[in-house]
């Protein structure tokens, strides 16, 4: 039997086990969140067995453990920079500054290349030209005055016909070939160059400006229609020198026209042969032609002129007398005789035959003047 009451003495070895058991069961009971691995001590080696001392019988302390290594922590995300709203205003001014100077730039070369490249000869102003277009002229007539001018294109052509005025509106027939009698004779002015359209466009919107309702409604009156009125108004314009001759002319066609007697006009045989200054010979004033009023009856076809107002006016408003002739005064003042009766007209037409014999076959000079 053993006897307790002397003290034991553990070995070495003993002592190591025991401390390491005491590691591992401080180890078990830390957290595993806190818990560091720390390498173990390679085993002692025991000496070979020396018996004790009193000194070193005492407990050999555990040796000291090394202190926890901690892992850092790991670095925060840096927050991102905050997002720029735009550029301060010293950068917008520098940009600003930048592009006048490549304004400035572009404009200076653009200069020194217009200053020396040979500049535009400026256009020269339009010519006004004065168009004067006289009373009782016929198409042909205006279109030279037209050319003259220095117009362009045909007059003549442009005269035919047009969208703002169409004669039958006046009661003028469908075979109607042209727009005789509605170009108003007037001063025109127009630029050197204009078509020769335009003047017709301006003749006839100044004839429609002066030839309207009050026109139409006397036409109707005197049992005509307006374009036989213009037509009338035409031969008047023709006829007549004198303005106090218009309206007597006037009631010697209507009073012709109502009798159905031939007018007997030869300016209207001179339209058709467009010839104003020969004396007409024989064979002429026997011509078949619409125009010919010492053969046909009636009005001829078309006007034989461009009427102005006086004119229009003496046709919507004849002289209220009985003529149905007259012939040119012997005089030579360029006025005529009018008469009721035949045997008057022909004693008035021998003494202006007479006038003529007398000077070479020329008329008189007028000795009023």
């Amino acid at each position: 039997m053993s006897d307790r009451s002397q003290p034991s003495v553990r070995t070495d070895e003993e002592r190591e086990r025991d401390r390491a058991e005491r590691e591992r069961r401080r180890a078990a009971s830390q957290p595993v969140s806190e818990a560091v691995e720390a390498p173990l001590p390679p085993p002692a080696v025991a000496p070979p067995a020396v018996p004790p001392t009193a000194s070193e019988t005492q407990e050999i302390p555990p040796p000291a453990i090394p202190a926890q290594t901690v892992a850092p922590a790991p670095p925060q995300a840096q927050p991102p920079p905050p997002l720029r709203r735009g550029r301060s205003w010293p950068v917008r001014v520098l940009a600003v500054l930048a592009l006048l100077l490549v304004a400035g730039a572009v404009w200076l070369a653009v200069d020194r290349l217009t200053t020396h490249t040979t500049a535009p000869k400026p256009l020269a102003a339009p010519v006004v030209v004065r168009v004067l277009i006289p009373e009782g002229e016929t198409r042909r007539q205006i279109a030279a005055r037209a050319h003259a001018a220095g117009l362009t294109g045909s007059y003549l052509t442009a005269s035919k016909r047009s969208s703002l005025l169409n004669p039958a509106h006046y009661g003028a027939p469908a075979s109607t070939p042209d727009l005789e009698g509605f170009l108003f004779p007037a001063t025109y002015d127009l630029y050197r160059g204009d078509p020769a359209g335009r003047l017709v466009h301006e003749q006839l919107l100044a004839f429609t400006e002066r030839f309207g309702d009050a026109e139409i409604r006397r036409a109707r009156e005197l049992h005509v229609t307006p374009y036989q009125l213009l037509i009338v108004a035409s031969m008047i314009e023709r006829e007549a020198q004198l303005p106090g001759d218009r309206a007597k002319v006037a009631a010697v066609v209507y009073n012709r026209l109502r009798l159905n007697m031939a007018l007997g006009i030869d300016a209207t045989l001179r339209y058709a042969l467009n010839d104003y200054t020969k004396p007409l010979t024989a064979a002429q004033l026997a011509l078949d032609s619409p125009y010919n009023t010492r053969r046909r009856r009636g009005l001829p076809p078309t006007p034989i002129s461009n009427p102005g107002l006086a004119a229009i006016a003496a046709a919507a408003h004849p002289a209220h007398a009985g003529y149905l002739y007259y012939v040119a005064a012997a005089d030579g003042c360029g006025g005529l005789v009018f008469s009721n009766g035949e045997a008057q007209f022909e004693h008035d037409a021998a003494a202006y035959r007479e006038a003529l014999a007398s000077g070479g076959g020329r008329v008189p000079t007028c000795r009023k003047r």
